[in-house]
This record gives structure tokens, C-alpha cells and sequence, in this order.
């Protein structure tokens, strides 16, 4: 019997605000513990919960992002369970009444080569609420720690329909999502300090059946990487079971993203009762249409409708477009460069090859590098005006990148534009042609390819400053062919 997997996924956002979800203490990463902290995020007697309204932007933009249905009231429960990382005992959470209801993430698998691009899907979403996140516990070998640094930040959560298919389908979706909050301002979504969460709920069944199998949540998959491998995993065990005879059980599993297995951490016969009851504390919010309007006007272009943009209007191909629209800053990069005259292939092959090569080799970011578009765009109109030659560029190009020079003035200052000086040129070609009668002979023979010897040898001749185009021409008039 053939079986599918059938998978949702639970993303948890951290929201990039200056201060907490219900108080005005700062959020932050690599404080000393527990000193980001004050009544309410420690659940003092007679502390009061105030909120954040940066938080209410960011999760209302993630909505219109996403295509979502923003409810025009919105209100906050409590969510009941006993845990030491959150001292209410309670979290504060949405249950009936979320910010967002619907809408989708757009992924793309991929494609049979780096050249070609691969299917497109919607993965429907069925929910996103704002909560506060809990602090941190560190087991250690005879007791736990608890840091409530993390504890009350702003914290999205995003839930999937059970739409997913395969571990490819789930780190695209992961992908795509992270990109898109990026895009927007919401979050740094950094995994490794656990800005973006993720939990798994996966579970097979025959194909072709409507009914959906016994559900296992797996959870530790704090990397795109754990989350597509982890589920993997997770499917490969559940075939073996079934395959075995045995019988699924619900439960609860965690991911070591090291050894590559997982193990049982609770079975769940039934969802948990958290005893969900409305916030006193907090009063329900009205979103109108004039706020989501002033948000709306604030969002960037989607990511992927970026990339077919710059497929189809500026004829990139979709090599180089899907390069440029992971980082939004390269691809604001690169539309600058494009206003300032570049042709958009030429300054997409500088970006997406040399500059994303030199930024990888120096260790720096677009915005941390002395290179700007102006540096691009003069260096394309240098190319496209013969001034100097491809080789020339490249010398050129690690020059401005290493002490922030223009282009015009990196080729003066090293003596590097083209000769077209006729005769110049024809004197470079005659002392090629006298040095080199065996590849002369062999051209008039008909052989082409013989005259790129005398071509590269005019260029030494001329340490690099003979216009190869010009050359070509000089070298087939002299030889006659």
C-alpha cells in the first residue's frame, strides 16, 4: 500500500519591537539572564498588563502580507497551564477572537537545476494570534535554570492547514515565510536565538484516502534543516511502524537534529484543556479599515512578485532573480543600480556573482560594504563604452570594493583604459603577427581559432590596453582573411 504524509506546521515569530507585549521593559538578546525583567513580565501581586500597539502593527501587517482576514475585534484570553517558564501560570494568548483568520504562504520547490524554475504552490494557513513568549529553561545535570529575559516578547503564531506534502514542501514554506518577514520589518527570525520556532504535526495515510492518520507533534526543530530532516525522519518511523504491524499512537516527539532520531516525550490521547477564559485585564481591540489601510500603504512588494518582475520586465534570468530577491537590501541594491542607467543583466551578473563573492569573502553584509550602486552602474557604462576591457573590469572591481573608489577613477589612477588609437593598434598587431608566423600560417590555412594566439599575445604586447574588439578587426584586415 502506498502511503502520504500529511503535514502542518506551528511558527512561532518573535516580533522585532523595542519593548515587551504588555509592559515597557526592552526585549533584547545576550543580556545577562533575568535582567530584562520587571513586575509584570514576573507576575508581581497588583502588576498590569499594557499593550504594546507595535506589536498589534506588526502582526496586522503579517496579515495583509499573508492575504489574511483581519478581524475587526480582537481580544486577548489566558491560556492556563502550570510550567516554571511563565510565572502567571497562565500566558496570554488568543483563543476565539485572533488578529488574522486564513490566507497563505506562497512556496517555490526546487526546480530540476539552479537555472530552472521549480513549482509554485499556496499552502493555506488557518490562523495567526499574537501571544507573549515564555523564558527559557536550561536543564542541567542536577537541576533547571530559568532566564525570563525572553519571557512577554512579542510572539506571532503561525498555523498551517494540514496542506503540506513532503520535508521539501515544509523548509520551502519555512523559507518563504521567513523571507517575507523579513521583507517587511516584522522579525530577524534568527533560529539559532530563537526568533523563529516550529512545530510539526505529521501523520500518513493511504493515498487516495480523505481521512487524516494519527497525529505526532514534533517539536525541537529549531532550524530549517531540523525541521525538513526531522520530518523525514519522522515519516521513515511511521512507515516502519505500520510496516512492523504496530500501531501509531498520538504523542508528542522531540528532534536531535544531531543524531538524526527522536523519542517519545509525552503521549497525547486528546488536545489539552488550558481552560482558555477572556483577559480581564486587557479590553478587546477595534481594527478599522483606516488603520489597516495606513499599514497596508507601509508593506514591501512580495517577494516572489519581485522575482517575476525582474523576469519579466527587466528579462533577467531566473538564476539571477531568485539570487537577488532572498535579501531585500541586494534587491533594493540592484534596482538602484538599474536608475542609474545599468543594463539590469549586466548589473545582475556584478551583483549576484562578484559583489555576493567578495561579501562572502570579507564577511560583510550589502549595507556594511563601501560598494554602492553608483560603484556598479559606473563600471557597467566603462564596459559598455569600450573604455575598458572584461578582464580590465574585474581588476577594476576588486579595487572598489577594497577601498570604495569609482570606477573612473580606479581606471586612471592605474593607467587601465583601452587604447583605440588606430595606429596604435595596428603597431601592437604587426609585432604579433612578426613574433608568431606559426599561428599566422595556420589561420590563412583556415583555421580560426589559431588567431586568439596572436589576440592574446597583442594583448601582452600592450600590457592590456588594446580594445579586443578592435583588434579582431585589425588582425583579420592584416592577415586577409
Amino acid at each position: 500500500m502506498n502511503f502520504e504524509a500529511v503535514i502542518g506546521l506551528e511558527v512561532h515569530v518573535q516580533i522585532r519591537t523595542a519593548s515587551k507585549m504588555f509592559t515597557r521593559v526592552a526585549t533584547g538578546y545576550g543580556a545577562p539572564p533575568n535582567t530584562l525583567t520587571d513586575p509584570v513580565v514576573l507576575a508581581l501581586p497588583g502588576a498590569l498588563p499594557v499593550l504594546n500597539k507595535a506589536a498589534l502593527d506588526a502582526i496586522i501587517k503579517t496579515g495583509l502580507m499573508l492575504d489574511c482576514e483581519i478581524a475587526s475585534v480582537t481580544r486577548w484570553d489566558r491560556k492556563n497551564y502550570f510550567y516554571p517558564d511563565s510565572p502567571k501560570n497562565y500566558q496570554l494568548s488568543q483563543y476565539d477572537q485572533p488578529v488574522c483568520r486564513g490566507g497563505w504562504v506562497e512556496l517555490e520547490l526546487p526546480g530540476p537545476s539552479l537555472a530552472v524554475m521549480g513549482e509554485h504552490k499556496r499552502i493555506p494557513l488557518t490562523r495567526i494570534h499574537l501571544e507573549e513568549d515564555v523564558g527559557k529553561l536550561t536543564h542541567e545535570a542536577h537541576d533547571s535554570l530559568i532566564d525570563y529575559n525572553r519571557a512577554g516578547t512579542p510572539l506571532m503564531e503561525i498555523v498551517t492547514e494540514p496542506a503540506l506534502r513532503s520535508p521539501e514542501e515544509a523548509f520551502a514554506f519555512l523559507t518563504s515565510l521567513r523571507t517575507s518577514l523579513i521583507y517587511a520589518g516584522i522579525s530577524d527570525c534568527d533560529m539559532e536565538k530563537g526568533q523563529m520556532r516550529c512545530d510539526a504535526n505529521i501523520s500518513i495515510r493511504p493515498v487516495g484516502d480523505t481521512k487524516l492518520g494519527t497525529k505526532v507533534e514534533l517539536k525541537n526543530l529549531n532550524s530549517t534543516s531540523y525541521v525538513r530532516d526531522g520530518i523525514a525522519a519522522e515519516i521513515k518511523r511511521q512507515l516502519n511502524v505500520i510496516a512492523s504491524g504496530d500501531t501509531l499512537v498520538q504523542e508528542t516527539r522531540l528532534y536531535d537534529g544531531e543524531t538524526g532520531r527522536s523519542a517519545s516525550m509525552r503521549s497525547k490521547e486528546m488536545a489539552h484543556d488550558y481552560r482558555y477564559f477572556p483577559d480581564p485585564d486587557l479590553m478587546p481591540v477595534r481594527i478599522d479599515a483606516e488603520w489597516k489601510a495606513r499599514l497596508a500603504a507601509e508593506l514591501p512588494e512580495r517577494p516572489f512578485n519581485k522575482q517575476r518582475r525582474f523576469i519579466d520586465a527587466h528579462a533577467l534570468p531566473y538564476s539571477a532573480a531568485s539570487v537577488l530577491i532572498r535579501d531585500r537590501a541586494l534587491a533594493d541594491f540592484f534596482e538602484e543600480t538599474v536608475k542609474l542607467g545599468a543594463k539590469p543583466t549586466a548589473a545582475a551578473n556584478w551583483i549576484v556573482n562578484d559583489l555576493l563573492r567578495q561579501l562572502a569573502a570579507a564577511n560583510q553584509s550589502v549595507s556594511e560594504s563601501k560598494m554602492t550602486p553608483t560603484h556598479i552602474a559606473g563600471l557597467v557604462a566603462l564596459l559598455d563604452q569600450s573604455v575598458i576591457s572584461s578582464t580590465q573590469a574585474k581588476e577594476v572591481f576588486a579595487e572598489m570594493f577594497a577601498s570604495g573608489e569609482s570606477a573612473p577613477a580606479v581606471v586612471d589612477r592605474k593607467g587601465l583604459r583601452q587604447s583605440t588609437d588606430a595606429n596604435q593598434l595596428e603597431a601592437w598587431c604587426d609585432t604579433a603577427i612578426r613574433n608568431d608566423p606559426k599561428s599566422v600560417e595556420q589561420v590563412r590555412a583556415g583555421n580560426p581559432k589559431a588567431i586568439n594566439a596572436l589576440k592574446g599575445a597583442v594583448m601582452k604586447i600592450s600590457a592590456g590596453k588594446a580594445n579586443p574588439k578592435l583588434v579582431d578587426e585589425i588582425l583579420k584586415k592584416q592577415l586577409g582573411v
